[in-house]
Order: structure tokens, then sequence, then C-alpha cells
């Protein structure tokens, strides 16, 4: 599991032993974007007493898709068949990991979805539920897609799906990463399956999302399925009439 983390030493060591207690044979990556607080200097303890636990030091914040790209770019350099995402602030509960992977024997990438029947929020403001259920209504419309929890950060892949995304053309830098996963994972013609989790708001720190994280998100969606309904206007053009 790759867990990116900055400024949570409130909350990583209970994480990691959540991860460790519900799916003993995981092996987990912390990748650290120099959080000024200690947590990775915390996450290098952690990993010196267990040896599935290994730490990436970044020099800086630069976004929770870069952090990804070069989490998981470890991990499949590592020779790993499946590799998983999570956050560190506890709002994805790691009793679900075995869940999402036991679906993944049949498909590509599965999402722990909180809007799917059995999924649940524990903890949100009515604003925050809002502006999540429309900013996934808005990315099935304009993608063409019917993932309803594109946005979800708990997930697990097959290293053949971060394959066929070639993670090296990912563009996003925020949460957007992704909306840009799933949508280029569906391109690339592979199975996408959700299970339902119960998510449950952060107790400590802050959350990361800003302005500009969202402004991100909404002008690349828009960008992307514009694209998409130009690529499929000119696919029905080459076709010519039926």
């Amino acid at each position: 599991m790759v867990i990116p983390t900055y400024n949570e030493v409130d909350n990583l060591a209970e994480v990691v032993s959540r991860v460790r207690r519900a799916a003993p044979d995981v092996d987990i990556l912390v990748v650290d974007d120099g959080s000024p607080d200690g947590t990775g200097a915390l996450a290098d303890r952690i990993a010196a007493g267990d040896d599935h636990v290994r730490v990436l030091h970044r020099s800086a914040k630069q976004g929770l898709g870069a952090a990804y790209r070069e989490g998981f770019a470890v991990a499949l350099g590592s020779g790993y068949d499946v590799i998983g995402e999570m956050d560190a602030d506890g709002s994805h509960q790691p009793e679900e990991l075995p869940r999402l992977l036991a679906a993944l024997h049949d498909a590509d990438l599965v999402i722990g979805s909180r809007w799917v029947a059995g999924g649940s929020v524990v903890n949100w403001p009515w604003h925050r539920l809002a502006l999540s259920r429309l900013g996934n209504l808005y990315t099935r419309l304009l993608l063409g897609i019917s993932v309803r929890d594109a946005t979800a950060g708990f997930r697990v892949f097959r290293r053949q799906a971060l394959e066929a995304v070639h993670l090296d053309e990912v563009q996003a830098l925020g949460y957007v990463f992704q909306v840009e996963l799933v949508h280029r994972t569906l391109r690339a013609g592979l199975r996408v399956t959700e299970v339902p989790i119960r998510f449950v708001e952060r107790e400590r720190g802050s959350s990361k999302m800003t302005p500009e994280v969202a402004r991100e998100s909404l002008v690349r969606i828009t960008r992307w399925g514009l694209t998409e309904r130009v690529r499929q206007v000119r696919g029905r053009g080459r076709q010519g009439p039926g």
C-alpha cells in the first residue's frame, strides 16, 4: 500500500498499525513530502522496527498526484503485482482492505466507494457531501463513465492496470489524479469494480483540500470531457453513415 503523507504525525502510526493488523502480508510504502511536523522521521522509526514498512522521502510538497506517481513507480520497480493506495489520516478504514483485495480477483482496479449501495460517510457537513456527490455526477456526465466514486482514494490495482495507464503521462497533481487514473483505466479497456466502504472524517490534523485543488479538478475534468466528446464525434465521422 502506498500511503502519501504531509503533516500526518498524529495519525500515521495508528494507520500503519491498523493496516498491519488487518492485512499482515501487505507491505507499506510511506511517501512523505518533506513534512515539517516530523512525519518523515516518525515513518523512519516505524520502518526501522518493521520490515514490511518502507519510506520514500520527497524534498517538498508537490501534490498528491506527484506523490502517488513516484510511489507507484517504486512499487512497480520492486516487482509487486498488486499495488494499493490509501490516505494517512484515518478516513479510510484499513479493516476493509481485505474486501478490496478479494474483489481484485475479478477486476483490474477496485475502488473503495462511498457512493454505492452500502457505502457511507461519517462526520461530513452537508456542503462536503454535496460537493463530493455533485463532483462525481459531473465527472460521470462529462467523461461518460459509470463509476460512482471516481474521486475516491482507497484503491487497489493490478500491476498491468498501472502499466496500461502510462503513469509518466499522467498530468494531474492534486486530488483529480484519482479521476484521471479511473478514466485512463477504462480507456485502456480494463475492468473497474467499486466496493462499498465507510469513510470517516479525520479527527486530527487538517484537510489538504483547498480552493486551488478544487479548481484544478474542475478545469481538468471539463477539459477531459470535451476531449472525449471530440474523440467520439470524430469516431462516428470516420465510420460514415450506417
